[in-house]
Order: C-alpha cells, then structure tokens, then sequence
C-alpha cells in the first residue's frame, strides 16, 4: 500500500491544505454525510459508464466490480454514522467534481478519455485524503479509513489504465491539463467545507 501510497502523491500535483484537515476535524459530522454522498456519486459514475460503453468489456468489469465496492462503502459510513448519532441529511455538493467536469471535452473517444482521467483524480485525491487524516482521528475511524486505501488506490488505477487503454493517441499531455485543473480546486477557497473542498474561506 506504501507503494500505491507513493505514486498517488507523485501523481496528484499538491499536498491537502492543512487548514483543511483542521476544518475536517471540527466537522466529522459534515465530513461523514459527505463522505457518504461521495461513495453514493462514484457509484453512479460506474454505473453511467456500464451503461454507456456496453462494448467495452473491461470496463464493463471494472466498474461492476468498482459500483459494488463503492455502495458497499456507502453503507459502511452509513453504519458509522448512525453509531455516532449523526443524521443523514441533505447538505449541498462541493465545486469540486463540477469543477472538474467542466473540463470534459463533448463526444466520441475524448469525452470517455476525460471522464477516465478525472474518475482517476477523484479517487486519488480520497485515498490520499484518507492517508492525511487517518493519524489525526479516533481508532475506528482511522481504522475504518486506512481499509478504503486499499480499494480506492486500485480504483485510481483502474480509470487510469482504461484511459490510457482507450485513448487513441498517448494522452499524458491531457492527464497534465487535468491534473493542474484539480490542484488549482484544492488549493483556491471554498466557502463550505466539504470532503473534496478547497482550502477553507
């Protein structure tokens, strides 16, 4: 895992924000009802692309296999939640996915490549983010976080692999657009704190 650990902070173009660890402990509950949504979106990401690309069997498998470990984390922290007394409740989206999106080129081979490079992203930046709090929460919770660094470092993987799988031409170039765009998401304010969000306002 030291390994995956290593090449997802070489891959990712900047640290998290200490100020927003600080605001992630001041906000478990927040952090917790976000983290949910979050694993709730990626599901829907994976299940999108099965139904989208359905001549492309190893992203059929893929993202099968990535839709059931993400709902299954979504109940995970459901479960945590509910042991700790924190409502499930509707709170409003980071810019940090739109942020992202906003970047997808429309159509054909480079939409799917973008879609790809940023399901990639995302899931880096969750592994890395579980890596930096970890140390700073309580046993179950660093404990519950340390075991999703495994399954979201392959998932980071995977939408990488595919990408470069499909991609018809060698697509580093556009992995280094997208990756300044997420570091200027991490790094710029964000007025609510969120699991994804910038540094704090």
């Amino acid at each position: 895992m030291k390994e995956v650990l290593e090449e997802i902070n070489t891959f990712l173009l900047c640290e998290t924000p200490e100020a927003w660890i600080g605001a992630a402990l001041e906000q478990q509950d927040v952090l917790l009802i976000d983290h949910a949504n979050c694993e709730k979106k990626a599901a829907s990401t994976a299940m999108n692309l099965l139904y989208r690309y359905i001549d492309r069997d190893d992203l059929l498998k893929k993202m099968s296999q990535l839709a059931r470990e993400e709902l299954l984390h979504f109940e995970q922290v459901v479960n945590i939640m509910k042991e700790r007394g924190v409502t499930y409740r509707h709170i409003s989206s980071s810019r940090y996915a739109s942020g992202l999106r906003e970047h997808v080129r429309k159509g054909g081979m480079e939409e799917l490549t973008d879609v790809l490079i940023i399901g990639a992203l995302i899931e880096a930046r969750s592994c890395e983010r579980f890596a930096m709090l970890a140390p700073h929460l309580d046993d179950v919770l660093a404990k519950f976080y340390r075991s999703l660094l495994r399954s979201e470092g392959r998932h980071y993987q995977d939408y990488l692999t595919l990408a470069r799988q499909y991609a018809d031409e060698d697509i580093q170039w556009r992995i280094d657009e997208l990756r300044q765009a997420e570091k200027e998401l991490i790094q710029t304010p964000d007025p609510e704190f969120r699991f994804h969000s910038g540094i704090p306002a």
